[in-house]
């Protein structure tokens, strides 16, 4: 499409596009007609008997998709990751493409749909933004069963001897709402259970949603959903969801979502879309199974994680690599002349000659993990020439491996090949892969080495809170779990407004939580919550239906 011409809308661009039947799609990425259950001409997902048939296959290589601190519209990460997908494609490899499913959160929230832009998405967009298998759903109901389940014994004789003001779990929701973070429950008499305050996470940031994304196969879900811990007794001993016998329930209502779902790019590369945590108050990535599937069905992996290289990127490599034992190969490291001219605090050169410091401190976080680096310029409409290239030339005088423009969202596969080359160069590199900390290293150790290697704090601040809790979770036998932190997505610290590259803050942590059945700690950091809220204008406003086709997502 020749640069400056008006471009269809994202959602025009997926609804006038070709589609291959998913069976095609399937054949063609070598999956056995048995090992896949259509859900419609055009999504499925995949039995995990398909793990153990290709258990003896070559593995793929794993690529990392990241970015820098975005904007609150995003950088186009979802975008690279797909363009780059097409444009391995376009060169003549074999990629598969790892995302994370949409929360109808953010689809309805801030950023509109999340399949990707322009001529690089996944589809069918429409129905992986809205509802698409059904997984996000069942995650919803499988927490909210256990939360029901705990106030009913609560309710009926406290067999267990629950405290009911120790009780952590929290019900979940896959919507922004601000008005259900903190609620009373169990008002208008004894029938209507034993009040008390609790509150709603959004779906993304539920346990569940965590457990399901790392567990390996049924039993595994199993057993961890068995292992999370509600609350405590009087005298302060654990009480996990087994103990209520609620974990079979809850596996049997999360058995088909467990499996990875199988879609395609819009030049028919394939996708396993699956699991959707947010990386700000989550993980922040896809299913470790899709991961797994993914590198032997294909030559390259193309993973993506939530946000920045300081969220996601270390959460795949500090839990999600640790679990699974995953050794990456590359980092694709996303940025926008846009984003570093916010992070410069202006809209000139001089604010972008200022806020490129986001990026080399981005450069330098991924080779804290010893792994090479290729920058992905992402042209936006307005981009001038001169300025994308002297973000390629600052990124290579920063030590990035290769950088090199992406054009994917006006020009497909296509004009993401470059990027692709770069990436398949860069994973014949040599790479030391290291992780930031060990798991016996106390709790307090691991917060410090991601706070102070990652982010670049001075030190870090625990509120009393926090400390009580770590040392409960010592004295439980936790202390050898991996952290999986909590913070904003905007800044390398906790404070949103703390553009660029600080240096010389403290982190505070003014809680943590245990996820004993995903198996982490959570420090949440600062003013971060765990369900977000919409904004005065969401995007909700542009979504209807007219004369039977959806309009207004993004």
């Amino acid at each position: 499409m020749e640069r400056g011409l008006q471009m269809k809308s994202n959602l025009e661009i997926a609804q006038e596009a070709v589609l291959q039947p998913i069976d095609d799609i399937a054949n063609d990425l070598g999956l056995l007609p048995e090992e896949v259950e259509p859900y419609g001409r055009y999504k499925a997902k995949i039995s995990l008997d398909a793990l153990d048939r290709l258990a003896g296959r070559p593995q793929a290589k794993i690529v990392c998709v990241a970015g820098i601190n975005p904007t609150k519209a995003g950088e186009g990460k979802t975008t690279t990751a797909v363009g780059l997908t097409q444009g391995l494609g376009h060169i003549g490899r074999k990629p598969v493409l790892c995302l994370r499913e949409p929360s109808l959160g953010p689809v309805f929230g801030i950023k509109g749909g999340a399949a990707g832009g322009g001529y690089t998405q996944v589809l069918p967009m429409e129905d992986l933004n809205l509802h698409f298998t059904g997984d996000i759903h069942a995650i919803s109901a499988a927490n909210n069963l256990l939360a029901a389940m705990i106030d009913a014994s609560i309710l009926h004789g406290n067999p267990h001897d629950i405290d009911p003001l120790s009780v952590s779990w929290r019900r979940a929701v896959d919507i922004n709402d601000r008005a259900l973070r903190q609620i009373t429950i169990g008002l208008g008499g004894r029938a209507n259970g034993y009040p008390r305050e609790t509150g709603f996470d959004i779906t993304a940031a539920s346990e569940v949603m965590a457990i399901l994304a790392v567990a390996r196969d049924l039993d595994d879900l199993r057993a961890r959903l068995g292992r999370i811990t509600i609350g405590y007794t009087y005298d302060g001993t654990p009480v996990t969801a087994e103990d209520l016998k609620a974990a079979g329930a809850m596996t049997v209502m999360l058995k088909d979502a467990i499996k990875p779902n199988l879609i395609q790019t819009i030049e028919g590369q394939p996708c396993l879309m699956h699991c959707g945590p947010f990386a700000n108050i989550a993980h922040g990535n896809s299913s470790l199974v899709a991961d797994l599937l993914g590198m032997r069905l294909g030559e390259y992996v193309i993973t993506e994680s939530g946000f920045g290289s300081d969220m996601g990127m270390e959460k795949f490599f500090d839990i999600v690599c640790r679990v699974g034992g995953l050794v990456p190969s590359a980092v694709v490291l996303v940025c926008t002349v846009r984003a570093l001219k916010h992070h410069g605090v202006g809209e000139d050169r001089a604010a972008l000659e200022r806020g490129v410091h986001n990026l080399r401190r981005h450069i330098e976080i991924v080779r804290e993990f010893g792994l090479p680096c290729v920058v992905a310029v992402n042209r936006r409409p307005g981009d001038l020439d001169d300025e994308l290239q002297w973000v390629r030339e600052q990124a290579l005088a920063f030590g990035a491996d290769a950088a090199e423009l992406n054009e994917g969202f006006e020009r497909g596969g296509e004009g993401a090949a470059d990027l692709a080359q770069a990436v398949v160069e860069a994973c014949e590199k040599p790479s030391d892969f290291r992780m930031i900390y060990r798991d016996e290293d106390p709790i307090v150790r691991k917060i410090e080495a991601v706070a102070q290697r990652v982010y670049g704090a001075k030190d870090v601040l625990l509120y009393p809170e926090a400390e009580k809790k770590i040392a409960q979770f010592e004295a439980d036998g936790l202390g050898n779990l991996p952290i999986c932190m909590a913070k904003t997505q905007y800044s390398l610290s906790a404070d949103p407004n703390l553009l660029n590259a600080p240096e010389g803050f403290t982190l505070p942590v003014r809680d943590v939580r245990a996820y004993t059945g995903a198996g982490w700690l959570v420090p949440l950091c600062g003013d971060i919550m765990q369900m977000p809220g919409l904004g005065k204008e969401p995007a909700a406003h542009n979504v209807d239906l007219v004369d039977g086709r959806i309009v207004g997502l993004f």
